[in-house]
């Protein structure tokens, strides 16, 4: 009798549970329902931040349970760290709203970057569009069309930045410069990358370096035309439409130039287009979101439309942004010294 009614208590005990999770499914369901998600973008409209998170907009919200609203805003400025730290301390952690920004900011609260306001290990990730193929491009009133004639430039090349904290682009240049011994003047201060191009465009600019989907996709026409030439690899390997273009690691001087090159270029790429959360967002809304995401990423409609604008898709799911962002934590304080010295 005892053991009939402990297997009965088993058995109840189960079922409770599993209405508990059903309600709780439930729930996270009908919170999402009529409701709009916010994406905030932490860069200028036009951009390559921008053309993702509008591009994702679009389909995200049939993957979300409750069908969503999603509506895309930008918020540019020092580089995407205003957005960053309104994630951390502004936004609700409801799950409505997650921002769209650059993980060269994690590694700068690593090196102390002044303005940072956020603890890189508390967002609550999601994952990003793809891995970053980092190229350095000129245009051709720059006269630079190779990385031989970038080298034996006399006067040194300008090249733009979108601020003078922690960025893709700002930090590329830097590392480069050093690693390679690259001639560059760092012009920063750019809303983001479309402004870049438009100072190209306008003879302000040599160039800049940053992510090929973004360049392919912003600039193509510059590109099918001529007037932009990619004459340098800063990603870990060559892309399939570069095969020509020379890597960066492979010119690199010396030991510790490779290494710098390792965290702060080829790391960063892998979180370059994070979103991510506040943190203290609901578990159960964050992985919805996370799985969203990543269906989003492999649904037909949106990979048409993505390759349509040539914009590149690898997704990369949160444990990996995650893992990048522990092993930031955990880097030797002699090269975190290096870095910072170099890079803030």
């Amino acid at each position: 009798m005892r053991a009939l009614r402990g297997s009965g208590s088993l058995g109840l005990l189960a079922a409770l549970l599993l209405g508990l999770g059903a309600m709780a499914e439930a729930a996270s369901t009908d919170f999402f329902r009529g409701k709009t998600i916010r994406i905030i973008v932490g860069y200028a409209a036009g951009g390559g931040f921008d053309a993702y998170s509008r591009t994702l907009g679009r389909h995200l919200g049939r993957h979300v349970a409750g069908n969503p609203t999603v509506v895309v805003e930008n918020m540019p400025g020092a580089g995407g760290l205003i957005t960053a730290n309104h994630i951390y301390r502004v936004a609700k952690p409801d799950g409505l709203t997650f921002g769209h920004f650059g993980g060269g900011l994690l590694e700068g609260q690593v090196l102390g970057q002044r303005g940072i306001e956020f603890d890189a290990r508390k967002f609550e990730y999601l994952g990003a569009p793809l891995r970053a193929y980092p190229v350095c491009a000129f245009t051709r009133a720059s006269g630079i069309s190779t990385f031989e004639q970038w080298m034996a430039a006399k006067t040194p090349p300008k090249l733009g930045g979108v601020s003078t904290s922690s960025s893709s682009p700002d930090h590329a240049i830097k590392i480069l410069k050093l690693a390679l011994g690259l001639p560059a003047q760092l012009v920063s201060g750019y809303k983001g990358t479309a402004d870049i191009r438009l100072a190209a465009e306008a003879g302000e600019l040599a160039g800049s370096c940053w992510p090929w989907s973004s360049i392919r996709a912003t600039w193509r026409k510059a590109l099918e035309a001529g007037e932009v030439t990619i004459v340098l690899q800063t990603g870990p390997t060559s892309h399939p439409e570069l095969a020509n273009v020379p890597l960066a690691m492979k010119l690199a001087r010396t030991d510790e130039g490779r290494k710098m090159i390792q965290v702060g270029i080829h790391d960063a790429s892998v979180a370059f287009y994070l979103w991510a959360l506040p943190p203290a967002t609901p578990k159960d809304r964050v992985e919805i979101l996370r799985k969203a995401l990543q269906d989003t990423l492999k649904d037909p409609a949106f990979l048409a439309e993505a390759e349509k604008a040539k914009l590149d898709i690898d997704p990369v799911t949160a444990a990996e942004i995650e893992k990048v962002v522990a092993n930031l934590f955990s880097l030797d304080p002699g090269l975190v010294a290096k870095l910072k010295e170099l890079l803030l």
